[in-house]
């Protein structure tokens, strides 16, 4: 096993260099495993990636090498073969992709063209979430210094081996972040999940085959490629290799992006490297993979962050995103911010979601404003199961979980807002309330009132 003393992989040389030039990026060996790539087969370029164990970054975690040998080789079918990268960062306490784009925007177009000449693909698309306008021109910026290199475009590098790379801007929909959806926002469509199988894999953009992986797990390529996937695989801990670049937010004194190994604890990340919590406050809950995943309680600190550790716990590692949330926090008023983010951002293309959703917020509103009855906290688990798996994409189950997690973890916080027919934070709770039009309004003309 490797020492704590690691090396970093995504984000190594930020620190010292300006790795957005590529004169800089050159100057710590940008573009040494392109080179080295290009004067290897295909293949065996895939085993490396293989043999690293690379699982992808942006929340399922499947392993990527595996994703990428289910493409057909360029022999194997009559149409292009498509890399797309998802860069819509939209996970709520995810912003470790936006940190890659804004600092070392060529070490993504490297792992890009890496992965392209992998699976034989001649066109790459970033697919960048709309509101990152700087990362959108920084970005831009990295790839025309790419082109004027020979980089990108035709006859990369002397190889004979054309690829284009093509960055596409969002709209700002948050379920343009799962992959088919994404893929028919790119050509033109309403992001809407599509109906699998098939999978982009066999048929994905304009129906043709299709690999498509994150910001971050495709940034972690030429460190792979330069060094061998055996040595990658050393990081981290079994079934979870390498290191992963942690978004830690919410009541925590040092909140960032922190590049580790896989296989650190809670503890260690929260207490250790974030500072702790603020103010001497009590650690309540942890959000451990963004807001689409159920919330881990405070006694789940010494948690390994890998993926079975998570999810042994009844949780899962997501996008990597980790939020703290002390003891002032209400779980009911928390619960209703999440299902109030995804009744908004859903499609409405399916019915248990599209429903489900607007049932989700109304019953915990109830709760909220103590109108809620007995029976209403076992109706709300009984939407959320008749919406979990019943969708065509995860978004319905994003929107699920959490809000069933918040009700079995923290019952009696629910409980309490029935009995006392209110919320027993008041206004103390560090969440700010999340009030409906209604209340907005009666709220108002209370505030008239005591002005008059």
């Amino acid at each position: 096993m490797p020492s704590t003393e690691f090396e970093k992989i995504v984000l190594a040389g930020a620190d010292d260099h300006d790795l957005t030039r590529l004169s800089e990026y050159e100057r710590v060996g940008g573009y040494q495993s392109l080179r080295k790539a290009l004067g290897m087969e295909r293949q065996a370029v895939l085993d490396e990636l293989l043999a690293a164990g690379l699982r992808g970054r942006g929340g399922a975690g499947f392993p990527m090498g595996r994703k990428a040998s289910f493409v057909p080789k360029p022999e194997q079918t009559t149409k292009p073969i498509y890399l797309t990268i998802n860069a819509d960062e939209s996970e709520p306490g995810t912003f470790k992709d936006r940190e890659i784009m804004q600092r070392v925007p060529h070490r993504l177009i490297e792992g890009a063209l890496i992965t392209a000449y992998t699976i034989g693909s001649n066109h790459v698309f970033i697919y960048i979430r709309g509101e990152y306008l700087s990362e959108f021109e920084i970005v831009r910026a990295a790839l025309a210094e790419a082109r004027d290199r020979g980089l990108v475009g035709a006859n990369v590098l002397g190889s004979g081996w054309n690829c284009t790379i093509v960055l596409h801007r969002g709209a700002g929909a948050y379920i343009c972040g799962e992959e088919t959806a994404l893929l028919e926002s790119l050509e033109g469509k309403r992001g809407q999940p599509r109906s699998k199988p098939p999978f982009p894999a066999l048929q994905g953009l304009y129906a043709s085959p299709t690999l498509i992986n994150n910001v971050e797990t495709i940034a972690t390529v030429p460190p792979i490629i330069e060094k061998g996937g055996a040595w990658y695989a050393q990081f981290g801990v079994p079934n979870s290799a390498g290191t992963r670049v942690f978004s830690l937010s919410g009541n925590v004194a040092n909140g960032g992006n922190y590049e580790l190994p896989m296989g650190i604890s809670l503890r260690e990340l929260i207490y250790d490297i974030g500072g702790g919590i603020p103010d001497g406050r009590k650690l309540k809950a942890i959000i451990p993979g963004g807001s689409s995943t159920p919330v881990l309680t405070a006694d789940d600190i010494d948690t390994a962050l890998d993926f079975d550790a998570i999810g042994a716990a009844g949780s899962m590692l997501g996008s990597g995103a980790i939020i703290a949330i002390d003891d002032r926090a209400c779980m009911v008023q928390l619960a209703l911010r999440v299902a109030q983010f995804y009744q908004h951002e859903s499609c409405g293309k399916c019915t248990p979601c599209r429903e489900g959703t607007r049932w989700m917020v109304n019953i915990i509103e109830k709760v909220e404003t103590g109108h809620a009855q007995q029976g209403d906290l076992d109706l709300l688990l009984s939407v959320c199961d008749r919406i979990l798996g019943k969708c065509l994409c995860p978004l319905g189950d994003a929107a699920a979980m959490p809000v069933a997690s918040y009700v079995d973890r923290f019952r009696e916080e629910f409980q309490a807002h029935i009995d006392q027919g209110c919320c027993p934070f008041g206004d103390s709770s560090s969440l700010d309330r999340i009030l409906s039009p209604v209340q907005q309004h009666a709220r108002l003309l209370r505030e008239l009132a005591v002005i008059a």
